[in-house]
């Protein structure tokens, strides 16, 4: 079994799960989330708690059972809290502003890039250089902010370019004659 799968998720006041034969349903403050289930997973609420089980011995089961035990916590903590994803413009003239449900970067292109956020994702820069963003579904936060990041990813000689605030960029010595 897998060792992940021993601990059960708990459900916060105000989170309600669902479990259908083949999908299970997250519901709470910040919105709603499904997630498919496979035939290898057995899934129980009891007491405010979901459990896992892998459905049989084999090996491919018994990894499954970690991984939606991981999937469904994320859904719980997501509803409840929400996750959110930090990024920093470093370089002359890169600038970000947030314009309703779309981010316009100026990232020394010749033309502007405004990149559309897709349902369920926020995006607030609190000052030019910093862009925050927020949702309640962990995967596609961490998606939108790395097609952001894909615009101008940091370059290792001056280090600009966009980056995560908690990334570390090595830069590179130049060459000497």
């Amino acid at each position: 079994m897998s060792r992940i799968a021993k601990y059960p998720v708990e459900l916060p006041k105000g989170v309600e799960a669902n479990i259908a034969q083949d999908q299970i349903t997250v519901k709470g403050p910040l919105g709603t989330l499904t997630q498919a289930l496979t035939g290898d997973v057995t899934v129980t609420e009891e007491g405010g708690k979901l459990s896992f089980v892998a459905a049989n011995d084999s090996r491919h089961a018994k990894a499954m059972s970690g991984t939606v035990r991981a999937l469904v916590n994320n859904m719980v903590t997501g509803v409840s809290k929400g996750f959110e994803r930090k990024l920093n413009l470093v370089g002359v003239g890169y600038r970000a502003q947030a314009q309703g449900d779309s981010v316009k970067l100026q990232l020394g292109f010749s033309h502007d890039v405004v990149h559309k956020m897709p349902a369920g994702v926020k995006v607030e820069c609190p000052t030019q250089t910093e862009i925050v963003v927020k949702g309640s579904d962990k995967q596609v936060v961490g998606q939108v902010a790395a097609e952001i990041r894909a615009y101008r990813e940091p370059e290792p000689y001056k280090g600009k370019g966009v980056r995560y605030a908690d990334e570390r960029v090595i830069i590179k010595e130049t060459k000497k004659k």
